[in-house]
């Protein structure tokens, strides 16, 4: 065919519409990149975090890319939430007491004097008992999105000096939580802050004792079972209470499909904790070689129970929702005491 003066010109005046499309194409395929931290290092991460970012990276088709990075490896763990909030950081996995939260709920996540026995209380808790309505209600007024609670290990002591009465207690250097060491300093306990990742050689120099920290999975994971020598069998709480936060504005933007493979892997991942500890704990206290055991009876240890309970009438007068949260492990308590064996020890 002869091609006429007008097809050209129809032709150059169509090829700039092409070419300003192209990049428009390219665009909309381009993922969404979030950066994502936890308060663990790389380690323990390696089993309570990468799992879910892995999952949410191989499932996403390319549409969801997250960097992960480890305990404060873009901020430190306390300004976790701040950078959440202020968008540094995309997604956030911890505790809201390790990372400062301004909520009521801060005192209670990572480890509330003796609120839970066993891993498994925490998803009950947040699932039956009304505390996911109370985190999500409270972090939707700060501007971020909580999106799901779980059980992690016990808390657990593991330490260079034998203990087996409370009076060992006293003196001793721990690395903890904060509302943890508020709690153990009315025994002796000298709560020690530093970065996570230097808690091991602040062993080895003397500056720390041990740790309160966790149970004995996460002591030989981390190597701190290498660093200390004793592992006492009493714990102040059955469970860490540990949550999946999102920046509010990231969360809204991602399409639906995309929230449901992050809720999705973030569920896969609560599982995979659940059977890593529980059977860590029980594995490691039986086999391991690394730690010895030690207890301080059970009528003796009464006494930190004890004083548990008058800790929860002190935090119950903080507030409306520390009042609120106090009174749902009042309540599942007395629901567990009253079921026994195997919901109580």
């Amino acid at each position: 065919m002869t091609l006429t003066r007008r097809k050209i010109l129809r032709g150059a005046a169509l090829a700039p519409a092409a070419a300003l499309a192209a990049p428009s194409i390219a665009r909309a395929q381009e993922p969404i990149r979030w950066r994502f931290q936890t308060y663990a290092g790389a380690a323990l991460g390696e089993h309570v975090t990468k799992p879910i970012i892995d999952y949410i990276n191989a499932a996403s088709g390319g549409e969801l890319e997250i960097e992960l990075f480890y305990a404060d490896q873009i901020v430190p763990t306390g300004e976790l939430f701040q950078a959440l909030q202020r968008g540094t950081l995309d997604g956030v996995h911890s505790d809201d007491d390790s990372m400062a939260s301004p909520t009521p709920t801060r005192m209670f996540g990572g480890y509330f004097p003796f609120a839970t026995k066993h891993i498994l209380d925490v998803p009950v808790l947040f699932n039956q008992y009304g505390l996911a309505d109370i985190w999500r209600a409270e972090y939707e007024k700060v501007g971020v999105t909580w999106l799901s609670a779980a059980g992690q290990d016990p808390c657990n002591f593991n330490t260079k000096k034998e203990i087996t009465s409370l009076s060992d207690l006293d003196g001793l250097k721990l690395y903890t939580f904060p509302t943890a060491g508020r709690f153990l300093s009315q025994f002796g306990v000298v709560p020690v802050n530093i970065p996570y990742e230097d808690a091991e050689v602040a062993v080895q120099t003397g500056e720390l004792d041990g740790m309160a920290w966790s149970g004995i999975t996460e002591d030989y994971t981390v190597g701190w079972a290498d660093v200390t020598d004793y592992f006492l069998t009493n714990n102040i709480s059955g469970a860490w209470i540990g949550s999946f936060f999102v920046n509010q504005e990231r969360w809204a933007e991602l399409p639906d499909h995309l929230k449901e493979l992050v809720m999705a892997a973030i569920e896969a991942g609560h599982t995979y904790r659940n059977q890593w500890y529980w059977g860590g704990e029980a594995s490691l206290r039986a086999r391991g070689d690394k730690l010895e055991l030690r207890s301080v009876p059970a009528e003796e240890w009464a006494e930190v129970e004890a004083a548990a309970i008058k800790f929860w009438d002190e935090v119950a007068e903080e507030g409306e929702v520390h009042a609120k949260v106090v009174s749902v492990f009042r309540e599942y308590n007395d629901v567990i005491n009253q079921a026994g064996p195997p919901y109580t020890f």
